[in-house]
């Protein structure tokens, strides 16, 4: 029998993955203006040039975080050719880390998924919180 920890660290993932889900919600249902956003610059600073350039206001990061949440929900968007010749140049450069314990590499990535997994929730009740904000509402 699996102890109660076991069973969580086991659905910690998709834990994480269904609170970002419920949070991109909450921020949908509770953003009923979302043209309010535009041209309101973000407090955060945001890796934009990697994201988009359409990031650079709080309604381009409103878009991106609905765009992740379906993405997490849909599944993988199938690579083209291009994305397909990046993804090979990236793993000649990650070669070494290859050749590394696939338990230590496979926690590697599991808990960097869980840091963008966290900073994206913040960041979509930041932008939540900034909404309520801007249309004069007491939290």
């Amino acid at each position: 029998m699996q102890s109660a920890e076991a069973k969580f660290n086991k659905n910690s993932l998709l834990l994480a993955l269904r609170r970002y889900s419920a949070t991109v919600s909450d921020m949908e249902q509770t953003i009923l203006l979302p043209s309010l956003l535009r041209d309101v610059p973000s407090d955060d600073v945001w890796d934009c040039e990697a994201a988009e350039e359409s990031c650079k206001d709080l309604y381009g990061n409103y878009l991106m975080l609905k765009a992740i949440r379906n993405t997490v929900e849909i599944g993988l968007v199938p690579l083209d050719d291009h994305n397909a010749k990046n993804n090979m140049a990236l793993n000649k450069t990650l070669e070494p880390l290859l050749d590394t314990d696939p338990e230590a590499l496979f926690r590697f990535h599991l808990r960097g998924l869980f840091s963008v997994m966290s900073d994206l929730t913040k960041k979509t009740q930041g932008l939540t919180e900034k909404y309520m904000d801007i249309i004069g509402v007491v939290n």
